[in-house]
């Protein structure tokens, strides 16, 4: 089930992109007048109200989808890759934390009292 919304969830994504592209932006009744075409197909304030609309429709569903991937991702329990793995215990001296040499007597490092 979850790779079926994941597949959904970016073919909504992708959808939404291109919708977004296809809108009209706020300047562009300015380049229609200097000759740019004109989209009557819809009627004259049709197509930006349809766009509009599906616009919010497939938000929506994209947010759903979000929250519904989100939802099934984190029910899964924590696993982790070394659940099989056993610790293999390293002898002191490999550690580096090994305890540190007495000295010899006689030697330099022995204090004199």
């Amino acid at each position: 089930m979850v790779p079926v919304i994941v597949i959904l969830h970016v073919c909504i994504c992708v959808a939404l992109i291109l919708i977004v592209l296809l809108q009209k932006g706020k300047g562009a009744g300015m380049g229609a007048a200097f000759g740019g075409s004109s989209q009557t197909v819809f009627g004259s304030a049709g197509a930006t109200t349809l766009l509009h609309k599906v616009t919010t429709i497939v938000a929506v569903v994209f947010m759903l989808t979000s929250l519904g991937l989100s939802f099934l991702f984190s029910q899964g329990g924590r696993s982790s890759v070394m659940e099989d793995v056993t610790p293999v215990q390293v002898p002191a001296a490999e550690t580096g934390s090994a305890p540190a040499p007495t000295p010899a007597p006689g030697s330099a490092t022995e204090t004199k009292p």
